[in-house]
């Protein structure tokens, strides 16, 4: 979508306006046919609510969309303008209309209310159609351009750098969107290369050779059943001071999951191409981030390959080395996402001392079980980051619920011949799988994990997105960095 911004209305290109109104504050200089229209479709501005009407000016009918923007108080301000931009975009999307005029002269908005709005109606306007040959013309996305006019001044500026953001979500969709025959370990790599080019950010990627020579035997232990080489990718952006250790985000990058030789019924098994859900969700975050040159040094770990059920896959029995020396006995082939992140989190620990680490995954179903597609699940060692991330998921809409660690639990992982096995029983699932990352933290080095598995992908719209893919964990990561990170 193409934002841009004008001092004053014209009236001879807005063939399409639309206006946000604030609960029960109808704007005084709408003509009176739309505030009566309004009033008569009972619509009084609550969050999210629609009325279009049609009116004469200067000689030309013009097409009049108000959004209502809710109340105006509290902490939701920011969503319930989002979902304003939103409803705008949903309306318009596939209207036939290819520009619309967002006038907020009058409107009482300040800079960041307007970019708010922006930000819901670019977010909601993304769409997977890469593959899609035969759609009707009306199915076909028409509106290409926004023009903001009579905004505050800086509101562009605001803009500039909320658009990276909206940018690094959008990239999360598209690598979680593709087919797994299009995402792969070194395509997903090469995808990155090409979307960070230029923005300064640096890219490190480990081969299959060289995390044998690390000793990374959980991680290849996953890959070893697939064609498809294993990759670790590294996106460093160093923003911040020069001796100031970094905080490093990983991501779990499963670009496939069949679940190995522990097979998944074939039953909605294509979902499977976003188990790289939390590595998409990393590079999505490192491209805001380097986009909006943000004061911090961070960096982002993916743990990238593909779980297949070949001839030379592990088997339930094998026991495996991690990067760490602990050995694992793998019970289930399909809970293979701790094999690859526990490698992961040993590398990035020896490599970049960081200061912070936060995983996400889509690691469990038990998390879906426990919180649906509300929140997400978190997990640390660490109540200053865990309150750090909660604070952001709250301010971002990415929303987080903390769930207990505790030895108690460890002892569902204890194996009869190994030093831990990678699954525990059926009960307290997504806690046994946080307990078994969380031996793989050394020094007491402040740790969280992110259990995203219900909130990366969507069976209907939602607030800001389509169905499909949603982008989460971008904006929850942005948010920590902002508010903890960032001076």
């Amino acid at each position: 979508m193409q934002i841009t911004f004008r001092d004053e209305l014209d009236p001879s290109a807005a063939r399409l306006i639309a206006q946000v109104v604030e609960q029960d504050k109808m704007p005084a200089d709408l003509e009176r046919t739309l505030i009566e229209g309004a009033r008569a479709a009972r619509f009084t501005g609550k969050t999210g609510q629609f009325f279009e009407g049609f009116v004469e000016r200067d000689g030309q009918i013009v097409r009049i969309a108000l959004v209502g923007g809710g109340n105006g108080e509290g902490n939701g301000r920011s969503a319930a303008l989002e979902r304003a931009g939103a409803a705008l975009a949903a309306r318009y999307l596939t209207s036939g209309e290819t520009m619309l005029t967002l006038d907020v002269g009058g409107t009482g908005l300040g800079s960041n209310e307007v970019v708010s709005v922006l930000t819901g109606l670019t977010l909601r306007s993304w769409r997977h159609d890469a593959y899609r040959t035969k759609l009707k013309e009306e199915q076909k996305i028409s509106l290409s351009s926004v023009e903001v006019a009579r905004a505050p001044d800086g509101t562009e500026a605001v803009w500039e750098t909320e658009q990276a953001l909206v940018r690094g979500v959008e990239f999360t969709r598209e690598l979680v969107a593709e087919p797994a025959n299009v995402i792969y370990p070194e395509s997903f790599v090469a995808r990155c290369r090409e979307r960070l080019a230029g923005t300064g950010a640096e890219i490190v990627v480990l081969e299959e050779d060289e995390m044998r020579e690390l000793g990374m035997g959980a991680l290849l232990g996953v890959a070893q059943g697939s064609v498809r080489k294993p990759q670790m990718l590294a996106i460093k952006w160093m923003g911040g001071k020069a001796d100031e250790r970094p905080t490093v985000f990983v991501g779990k990058g499963v670009t496939f999951d069949t679940g190995g030789i522990s097979l998944k019924p074939p039953a909605g098994m294509e979902d499977m191409k976003w188990d790289m859900g939390g590595a998409g969700a990393v590079a999505g975050t490192m491209l805001a981030l380097a986009g909006r040159k943000a004061r911090a040094n961070v960096i982002g770990v993916c743990g990238l390959v593909e779980n297949m059920p070949d001839g030379n896959a592990q088997r339930p029995g094998d026991v495996v080395t991690s990067m760490s020396g602990q050995t694992v006995e793998v019970i289930n082939t399909d809970a293979e996402g701790r094999l690859v992140l526990c490698d992961a989190l040993t590398w990035v620990q020896r490599e970049f001392e960081p200061a912070a680490i936060v995983d996400l995954a889509t690691l469990t179903g038990a998390m879906i079980i426990a919180l649906g597609h509300e929140h997400g699940g978190l997990f640390s060692n660490n109540d200053k980051l865990a309150d750090g991330l909660l604070a952001a998921g709250k301010a971002s809409g990415d929303k987080m619920w903390r769930f207990p660690l505790s030895p108690a639990y460890d002892k569902l992982l204890d194996s009869p011949i190994a030093d831990m096995k990678n699954v525990g029983p059926r009960w307290a699932g997504s806690i046994t799988a946080a307990q078994y990352l969380q031996r793989f933290i050394e020094d007491g080095t402040p740790w969280a994990h992110c259990d995203i598995a219900g909130m990366v992908w969507a069976d209907k719209p939602g607030a800001t997105w389509d169905k499909g893919a949603t982008g989460f964990g971008v904006r929850l990561l942005d948010r920590y960095v902002r508010d903890n990170l960032e001076g």
